[in-house]
This record gives structure tokens, sequence and C-alpha cells, in this order.
């Protein structure tokens, strides 16, 4: 999906990738993340969002819940991490990562809501107002009161399978009183997701229904005189949607893919973002007239495409034949065959967290001058 943009806009990343495997400092099935572009992306989203006025969280599901990325980013001044389920929650505050946001797609489960609370994020999101209150009660032990986001949800919503769950508009407001009689959370927050996707017929980022709900949801709540102080628009956060969350209302955004500059827009338009990860394989095997390289990355929305073979410069583009979804992706298939052991290059749409694969951090490109900073497993603890 992003290996002929990788190539024009970032080459050097896809020269070091293939040099770090040859000489047998990186295995195959490891992600490299150019660290140099990535700063540089994350200052330019910064930048955008502060003249917009909009505060940005930072998901690093994508790259793998990576704690010296997150550490890096803190530096740049973002606002801290948006945690995308318990277990990151839990990753984030062991590597001492400021909490913006958990609870937004995966609420906290009762056993370890006194762990991740005692962190105190500036917001949790709750789907129920039974979460509200288990919530609730842990505070009253801890001696504070949390800010709770509410993801809610309209009938013409986007909603993505495996995602379902939020406070329907109809049913806000008797959702609200329950929660005001609730002595230590407080409704400071809407969200939901996706709140913009790219339209492939306009080749642009758009907002979905969901935008719509939170400035319905807002309204509601306000006129009860509920003060709702972050309406959060997460989903394509780069520096061609947040002029759009402002304008829309949004105070804040969640890039995730921005960061890496791998969302669909970045794979058709030179944005801002240039992209800044490749997944390293070496070819294994040659049959039936296929050469198949190492697996252990694949995500199955990863769009992947082509393969980069052999040395960059001299390399061939095959087709690549990703692994059914059924399967265990031991072998990714390629459409033709090459030699064993060759390099082999991809770009695409990254899920780390849900893999097995390594991750590399890669200082200096910039310079001419790559150096690997660190190798990580897929949940972000350091392997050497």
């Amino acid at each position: 999906m992003f290996l002929k943009k990788t190539m024009e806009r970032n080459g050097a990343l896809i020269e070091a990738a293939a040099e770090l495997h040859r000489k047998g400092l990186l295995l195959p099935d490891t992600y490299l993340v150019d660290m140099d572009t990535l700063l540089k992306n994350a200052a330019a989203m910064k930048a955008a969002a502060d003249r917009s006025g909009v505060r940005l969280y930072f998901m690093l599901k994508q790259l793998g819940r990576n704690p010296e990325i997150a550490r890096r980013l803190m530096r740049l001044g973002f606002d801290g991490a948006v945690a995308v389920d318990f277990r990151e929650a839990l990753s984030l505050i062991r590597a001492g990562v400021p909490l913006g946001n958990v609870g937004h797609l995966v609420q906290i489960p009762k056993g370890a809501l006194t762990r991740i609370l005692s962190a105190r994020p500036q917001y949790v999101t709750v789907y129920s107002v039974e979460k509200a209150r288990e919530i609730d009660e842990v505070c009253r032990d801890l001696g504070f009161v949390q800010k709770l986001m509410l993801r809610v949800i309209g009938k013409d919503d986007v909603l993505y399978p495996g995602q379902y769950g939020g406070f329907r508009l109809e049913e806000l407001e008797d959702a609200a009183r329950k929660l005001a009689g609730l002595g230590h959370v407080r409704i400071a927050g809407l969200t939901s997701f996706p709140c913009f996707l790219f339209n492939e017929r306009t080749g642009r980022i758009e907002p979905t229904p969901n935008a719509a709900t939170l400035q319905a949801a807002k309204k509601i709540l306000s006129g009860m005189g509920v003060t709702i102080e972050e309406v959060n628009m997460p989903s394509a956060t780069c520096c061609a949607s947040i002029p759009l969350i402002h304008r829309l209302g949004g105070t804040h955004g969640e890039p995730g893919h921005g960061l890496s500059g791998t969302t669909p827009l970045h794979a058709v338009a030179d944005c801002a973002e240039i992209p800044c990860v490749v997944y390293l394989s070496e070819i294994s095997h040659n049959y039936g007239g296929r050469a198949y390289c190492y697996g252990g990355g694949h995500y199955r929305r990863s769009h992947v495409r082509q393969a980069l073979v052999g040395p960059p410069r001299e390399g061939r583009l095959l087709d690549v034949i990703p692994p059914a979804d059924e399967s265990i992706d031991y072998h990714f298939g390629l459409a033709g065959t090459a030699e064993v052991s060759q390099s082999v290059v991809m770009a695409f749409r990254t899920q780390i967290f849900v893999t097995r694969s390594s991750v590399a951090l890669i200082d200096g490109l910039a310079s001419g001058r790559p150096a690997i900073r660190g190798i990580f497993s897929p949940l972000g603890q350091r392997l050497k």
C-alpha cells in the first residue's frame, strides 16, 4: 500500500533495511521505524494543531506500544497517550508515560481499575452507567474526582465490528442524570470513532456522521448544564485533517497512522508527513513458481500489495499474496521466484501490537548514518 510512496519519499529507509539485513543485524519479521522522520512528522502535526487550537494524544498500538517513541513525543509537547485497551494502559504506566485517554475502544476491566486510575489519566471513556459506577467507587477510595468521556452513538454512525458500545443519543439525557448522582466522577468530554475517513472518490479525508453526533451530544448535555471541556475526534488525524477537527468543534485528535505517514491519504498524496515504517523479511524458499518470505507481521487490513526483493537499487517489485485470514501467517507468498535469503521489504498499514514481529528503531537516517537504537517486542518490551 505504501511501498511506492516510501520508495519515492524515504528511499533511505528501504536501503537501510536491506543493508542491516545483509549484515545480519536484523532478522526477518522486523518492522523498522525511521525515528528522524517520525519525529519530523510529529512536529509538523503539533505545529498544525497549535495553529488550529487543537490538542493531541498520541496512539502507539500501530507502532507496537513503544515506550521510547512515547517519551520522545512527550518531549515534543504532546498531551499524553491514548491507550486503546487496558493492557496498553498498564504498559504505558510501567514506562512512566502520562495517560491522556483510557477506555476509548476497550473498557477498563474491574480488576484493573485501581492500578489504572491511580495513574491519574486525564480522561476515562465509558460506554455505560455501570462502568461509571465502578470507576466512582474506586475514585472514592482513592480520594479524587475522575473526568469521564462518554462515547456516544447516533443512528447513522459508522461502527466497526468488535467495537460496538456507547451511549445512544436518545439515551444520553437519562444517562447523564444518573451520572450526575455520582460523587467521584463527572462528565467532561465526548468522543466517537471514526470521526473521519479517507474518501477514495474525492481523494480527501472527510467527516463521518459520527462528528455530527458529537455536536448533537454536546448540545444535549450543554442544555442540561453539563460543561463539556473536550470533544475528542479521532481517526486519520494528520496535518490535513486537524483543521477539520477545529472546524467541527473538536478539541483533540489522536494521531496514530499520521505519525508514521500511513493513513490512506498518504498512499496517494505527498502529505506533510512522510512514510517512515517498513517491514523487513527474507526469502525462505521457492515452491510452485512462487517465492515465500518469512511472515509474522501480517495484519488482515494491511492492504499489502507489493514487495521489493533484493538490493533496493537493483531489486524487483513482486506482487504479494498475503496469507488467508483463516491461516497463521508463517509466510507471505510472492508472485515470482527469487534467490533464497535475499532481503524483502514491504510497506503497508500496520497494527504491530497484534503481530509477533520485532520493532527496530532507527536513528541517523537524516544524516546518512543509520544506527539501531533499540529492538523491541510488538508490545513495547525492549529486547536489545
